[in-house]
């Protein structure tokens, strides 16, 4: 890939994420092509590494344990994954406990555990492998790129780096309710993993998620 100086040069930048929320996921599918910075600084308790999922009760967080060789300097296309404490099984277990109900689970649960539990080096080849594999789900091309220098942010709208942080529901675009695994005790919450989307509506997300206005 070229290298490139400035937002104008990429169609639309985003971070790698970690089962994206279902606001990032329509970003990326309404894109053309899908940049990745890699060349930022890794931030702490992003997208980047975490995903929400919901239970019964209530919003979990699920986080992936890094390794940064170079502490608080090292960049994202650097990030490694720490294995010491088993946390792809913990996640796995609590994704089960969760959606073993919902419509879809029983469609996708085989493939992404299988996806979780092969050991990835590095934070951004997990990403990648996830993201493949809930497009191909979406049955929606996946066209990735990565960046190869640091693009400041400037408030360009096409700049979904940091846009749809989980700690800023506020900043959401209005999605559509649907039926959660959940509904009967809680309100609706869209602010979570696509996981949550493709458990409960299966071949219907690619149609909600295009419906969503970025």
């Amino acid at each position: 890939m070229a290298v490139r100086t400035t937002m104008d040069s990429y169609p639309a930048l985003f971070p790698t994420a970690y089962f994206p929320s279902i606001a990032l996921t329509a970003a990326m599918l309404q894109a053309s092509t899908i940049v990745v910075e890699q060349q930022e600084s890794f931030p702490k308790q992003t997208h980047r590494n975490r995903t929400v999922i919901l239970t019964a009760n209530g919003p979990m967080t699920l986080s992936v344990p890094v390794v940064r060789c170079n502490g608080s300097h090292t960049l994202t296309a650097d990030v490694g994954i720490s294995y010491a404490e088993h946390w792809n099984l913990m996640h796995w277990r609590a994704m089960e406990a969760a959606y073993n109900s919902s419509p879809y689970f029983l469609y996708y649960r085989d493939e992404i555990e299988q996806i979780l539990m092969q050991r990835c080096n590095r934070l951004i080849e997990l990403n990648e492998t996830l993201l493949k594999y809930v497009f191909a789900k979406l049955k929606s091309p996946c066209n990735i790129l990565y960046t190869d220098n640091y693009t400041k942010p400037d408030g360009d709208a096409c700049d979904y780096r940091d846009r749809f942080s989980y700690k800023h529901p506020e900043r959401l675009p209005d999605c559509p309710r649907y039926e959660q695994v959940f509904s009967d005790r809680m309100p609706f919450n869209s602010n979570v993993s696509i996981l949550d989307l493709l458990f409960n509506l299966g071949p219907e997300s690619k149609d909600y998620l295009s419906k969503i206005t970025i």
